[in-house]
């Protein structure tokens, strides 16, 4: 489970062995978790999070999104 980003208490991160899903990341605070798929940026799965922390993800997943793509495309790279 590579770590691409740490910031404002978020760690978001890769599993390695989740088949063909497309693109996305996982996001973790506290108890809370959340799995955005990152060509739309719509939550897949959510428990435990704030509305405000939803936003606050979506947001920071934005502002990040060139980076968190291109780490996901060299991750999902070295496993083939």
């Amino acid at each position: 489970m590579p770590t691409v980003l740490r910031i404002r208490g978020y760690r978001f991160y890769f599993y390695a062995l989740e088949g063909t899903e497309p693109p996305h990341v996982h996001v973790d605070k506290g108890p809370g978790t959340i799995k955005l798929w990152l060509r739309d940026l719509s939550i897949a799965r959510m428990e435990g999070l704030k509305p405000a922390e939803i936003r606050e993800v979506l947001r920071l997943t934005r502002e990040h999104h060139n980076h968190l793509l291109t780490a996901w495309h060299e991750f999902e790279g070295r496993k083939s």
